[in-house]
This record gives C-alpha cells, structure tokens and sequence, in this order.
C-alpha cells in the first residue's frame, strides 16, 4: 500500500487566520511539503508498477477538496477522517493509522482493523510533508509511525526509489548543524519530504472536472483513544548553553551578568578610525564576546 497523508490548511499568514477554528475554504489547500508528498507517492507506485496510492486526510467535510485535486493529480482512492480541524497531533496519527492498518485493495478503507482482521496489510509506505503550514511541529508522521509500529525517516531532502520493493528507498536526511544521513529504507515506513524535493505534475482537465467519490470514516470507527483538547500552540524552546562557574554563586552571576560593567554599553566616545576599531574590541572583551 502506498498512502499520502495531506492537511487542509489556510495558506494565508495573518496570524488572526492561523487561529480561526476553521479555515475559509477559499484560500484553503495543502501545502508544498504535502504536494511534493503526494507526487513521491505517484511516482512509488509508477516506478514499482503495482498498489494504488491511497490519499487520506483528517478534517471537516470542506477538507475533501484536497482530496478531490489529489484525485485529478493521479491518486486511486481518496478518504477522509470525519475529524474536527485542529485535533490534536496524536488523535489524528491514531485515526490515520487505524485507516492504514484496515485498508484491504477493492474494499472501502476503515470497514476493517486490525483488532477486527487480526492480519497484516502487507508493506505500506506512508508519505507525509515534513511539516504544515499552519503549526509547524512535522509530529503526525513521526505518530503514525509509532502507531503502526513501523520504521520512520523524516525531514528528508533527496529521495531515489528502486525499481521494486526489493531495492527498497534510497533517502538523504536533514540533521541539525547542516549535517545530512544516508538511510537506506526496506519494508513499512513512514516518510516526511520536505516541499522543495519534488513539484507535484499538472492535473488534466478531465480529471478536474470529474466527480470521483470521497470515502468517508466517522469518528466513531476511529480509536479516539486520546481527548480532544484544544491547546495554544507553543513553539519549542530554545536550548541554551549551561553557565559556567564551579559554585552556585559563580554560575548565578555568569546567569545575571553581575559584577560587570554595564555603563559601557551607553557610553558614546569619538575616535578616529584605528582607535575605533581598538575600542570595539576591547568593549567585546568586556562583555564577554570575545576571549
């Protein structure tokens, strides 16, 4: 199976939009990240020459839209999670995972589950954007990930897909410090590409004017297992370095700058060049900015 995971968001930046309970589906859609997922989808199953790409998305009635151009870009089968907009992360990945686990070729997704079957899906490749545009957290992928119990590669900035399962997927990986990784995927996996990896090809005419249906999943088939609650969004933070010092005292005073001399900072002298040069250095060391 290979499924591509799209959220229906607001593409506008106010901030006001970015809090509404429901985007206004006039500008709504996905983003480039989601876009650059679905066509890595396609061009899974183009490559391999075998499964259906199967779009899912969690959200309002409204959201099937996505899914609708999904269609028209070339996916088989399309579903959407009769989910409110704004679930939390882990409620979403839960349902997503439920319709992935009970999908079965030829069958409406969600009409089994795994509880119910008690039998495996075969290899499922899961593609997701590495983040959306409205929250930014990239943490549904890494959810459903954990709740299919499968293997994860996120963040990833260059793809190459052999020519059968076999050869599995060849990825290269973003890393903090401007580092990258080389994995090599085989079997299940969950897969998070980044928007500028791949430009999703042009939909035809025909396929934009048809109607092809939308499966839908009510919330009561999915497992709900986490409350909905609806939180403000906190970024995360930042990770500073530990103050140095051998004593409390010491490392309270590196916190708080005490002890230096904060009357520098204002000052305003006139010099002429070198000797300005001379100053600025000396006033860096003075504040700790140089040895």
């Amino acid at each position: 199976m290979i499924a591509v995971c799209l959220k229906w968001v607001d593409h506008r930046v106010d901030p006001a939009v970015l809090g509404a309970p429901t985007p206004d589906r006039r500008f709504a859609g996905v983003s480039a990240a989601d876009q650059a997922a679905l066509e890595w989808g396609l061009r899974c199953r183009d490559a391999r020459h075998a499964g259906e790409v199967v779009v899912i998305t969690a959200g309002p009635p409204a959201a099937e839209s996505v899914l609708r151009d999904a269609l028209a870009a070339g996916a088989d089968r399309a579903v959407r999670i009769d989910l409110p907009f704004g679930a939390p992360s882990r409620t979403v990945a839960a349902a997503i995972a439920a319709a992935i686990a009970g999908y079965k070729p030829g069958e409406p997704t969600g009409e089994r589950t795994r509880e119910s079957t008690g039998e495996s899906t075969g290899e499922s490749i899961i593609w997701c954007g590495d983040y959306s545009f409205d929250r930014g957290t990239g943490s549904v992928p890494a959810y459903i990930a954990h709740e299919l119990g499968c293997a994860q590669a996120l963040g990833l900035v260059a793809i190459q897909i052999g020519a059968d399962s076999s050869s599995g997927i060849d990825v290269l990986r973003r890393l903090d410090g401007g580092r990258r990784e080389r994995l090599a995927v085989r079997g299940s996996a969950v897969l998070s590409v980044e928007g500028s990896t791949a430009l999703l090809r042009r939909a035809p005419l025909r396929k934009l004017l048809a109607k092809r249906p939308v499966e839908v999943i009510p919330v009561a088939a999915t497992p709900l297992e986490h409350a909905l609650e609806a939180r403000p969004y906190r970024p995360r933070p930042r990770t500073f370095a530990p103050p140095v010092g051998a004593t409390a005292l010491e490392r309270v005073k590196a916190l708080t700058a005490a002890g230096t001399a904060s009357a520098s900072h204002g000052e305003a002298v006139t010099l002429d060049p070198a000797a300005a040069a001379d100053r600025i250095l000396l006033a860096l060391v003075d504040w700790g900015y140089l040895p």
